[in-house]
């Protein structure tokens, strides 16, 4: 399964009572998505000297990242995401690849790109190929998700930030470093457009205001960049 994204994303870093205003506001506009509230855990790679995050938090106006990612904790026929994300000015292109947790024993995710015939696999066959990455980071936070399938926004709140370099796998996750108070929710909106003019109103209500936030970032220049 392959599957291409292209939206723009907003982030905003809210306080709980902000959280709790503005969750009440937008449940009463549009459903929960398919899976409502679930746990998110990825694998981010990077080269040796962390070239691909130093570059991203320079704000550069494009940028790559490559992960593995899951929902909940996998079993073997779990399914497993490897994403290649590109932003440029603001603008956020997906592509990814979908197959089986058990899928990955003795193989590489670089060895499952290699042998996807698609256009999607030859493109993520091609990062592998020209940045010597490996995996890197683990992070995982726990999500509350709204989704209108018919206008393509879409909403999400995120807790619980957790990162580590060690342990990369799937089996611990709440393993890992505070990436974020537990004061504090990361809120991001998705848009296929524009931002609806009753969401815009909220915002301005709630004196919620976009902020640049990076969850790998944060984590690098926390636990990282500082040893």
């Amino acid at each position: 399964m392959e599957s291409i994204f292209k939206r723009q994303e907003v982030k905003f870093v809210i306080n709980q009572e902000q959280y709790a205003q503005i969750y009440e506001r937008i449940a009463d506009k549009i459903p929960p998505d398919e899976f409502g509230e679930y746990l998110v855990q990825s694998l981010y790679f990077d080269t040796e000297n962390w070239d691909v995050i130093r570059a991203s938090i320079e704000k550069p106006m494009y940028k790559e990242k490559m992960r593995l990612r899951c929902y909940g904790v996998p079993g073997g026929d779990s399914t497993i995401y490897l994403e290649l994300k590109k932003k440029y000015r603001g603008v956020v292109h997906k592509r990814r690849i979908a197959f089986p947790m058990d899928r990955l024993t003795g193989n590489r995710a670089r060895d499952i790109a290699a042998a996807e015939d698609s256009q999607i696999g030859r493109e993520l066959n091609f990062y592998f190929q020209s940045h010597p990455v490996q995996e890197k980071v683990h992070i995982s936070y726990n999500r509350v998700a709204f989704a209108d399938d018919r206008s393509g926004l879409r909403i999400t709140f995120d807790t619980n930030v957790r990162f580590r370099t060690n342990q990369l796998d799937y089996d611990n996750p709440a393993g890992g470093l505070e990436v974020l108070s537990p004061r504090f929710v990361i809120m991001e909106i998705k848009t296929l457009g524009g931002m609806p003019l009753w969401l815009a109103q909220t915002l301005s209500e709630l004196q919620i205001y976009p902020t640049s936030f990076s969850k790998y970032g944060t984590g690098y220049k926390r636990y990282v960049l500082t040893n």
